[in-house]
């Protein structure tokens, strides 16, 4: 039986510093326009497939994979594991790929990445979808975070892999049975010359955030989102998150009464963006500010 052929093209870039980073490209209808999606801490491009299949008829999908993540390079100096590294080298991709004015979909750290391009740059995109993050982190899903963060080891087979995502994201997807379990370790793990299975993402990715150096992120987060404009903002946050409070989100629309939200019922962080809920605000979104 032969391999199904991904609906994507494999994209790579070179960054100024001599890395490879790596992107899958959903190339859509001729002429579509672009969305851009940015992945989470210990995450690849692989979060986002069933949102990039359910959109892919109607725009052109780019899922970039960070250095240290997926198939992108891994870097031999953990200090350039920092968002603000993440941030130039997504710029070089976008501008060697000729992207002008995209809709950026960030979830978690991919959120706040979207959020530093936002303020530097407001006018260069047409929108953002920022996923279960904001001005304020919460410190219990920091604790959380760091409680896993580059501490995985190899495992046997994919119901070990399953098994080890479930104990560190149980409290956040309650409802997943085995099945989806296994498919959430078969987006997170890799499998090695060996057989064995291990996280596709480079440990030393913890270093910066284990030293305490927030990963480049600004002290303020406020005055980020203050310098961000008026570009179309949709936050989508997960009932359950320990990472984007209530209280945030109501503070981000009182800041920006146009911001548009919507809250993932029985999720925690982050959700998929394959709920129901996320699709569907997702795709009313991208119909007003692609129109």
């Amino acid at each position: 039986m032969t391999e199904a052929k991904p609906s994507y093209t494999d994209r790579f870039h070179e960054t100024d510093d001599g890395l490879r980073i790596h992107a899958r490209d959903y190339a859509g209808p001729e002429g579509a326009p672009t969305v851009v999606c940015l992945h989470g801490l210990t995450r690849n491009a692989a979060d986002f497939e069933t949102l990039c299949e359910h959109l892919r008829d109607r725009h052109r999908l780019l899922a970039i994979e960070q250095r240290g993540r997926g198939r992108s390079d891994r870097d031999l100096d953990p200090s350039h594991y920092e968002v603000g590294r993440y941030v130039q080298d997504t710029l070089g991709m976008l501008d060697a790929l000729a992207i002008d004015r995209p809709v950026l979909i960030g979830t978690s750290m991919g959120g706040l990445m979207s959020m530093l391009m936002l303020a530097a740059a407001p006018d260069r995109y047409r929108g953002a979808v920022i996923n279960d993050i904001g001005p304020v982190v919460e410190a219990i899903g920091l604790a959380r975070i760091a409680g896993y963060v580059g501490k995985g080891v190899p495992v046997a087979n994919w119901v070990e892999a399953a098994a080890a995502i479930r104990a560190s994201n149980g409290d956040a997807f309650p409802d997943y049975d085995e099945a989806a379990w296994i498919a959430f370790a078969r987006r997170l793990y890799r499998e090695r010359d060996d057989g064995m299975l291990e996280l596709d993402y480079d440990p030393a990715i913890a270093e910066p955030f284990h030293a305490g150096q927030a990963g480049g992120v600004p002290p303020d987060l406020w005055a980020v989102f203050d310098a961000m404009g008026t570009t179309p903002l949709l936050v989508i946050r997960g009932a359950l998150s320990d990472i984007l409070s209530a209280a945030t989100v109501a503070e981000m629309q009182r800041r920006r009464p146009d911001l548009e939200s919507v809250e993932i019922p029985r999720v925690g962080h982050a959700p998929m963006l394959d709920e129901p809920e996320a699709l569907a605000a997702i795709e009313r979104f991208l119909a007003r500010v692609l129109a």
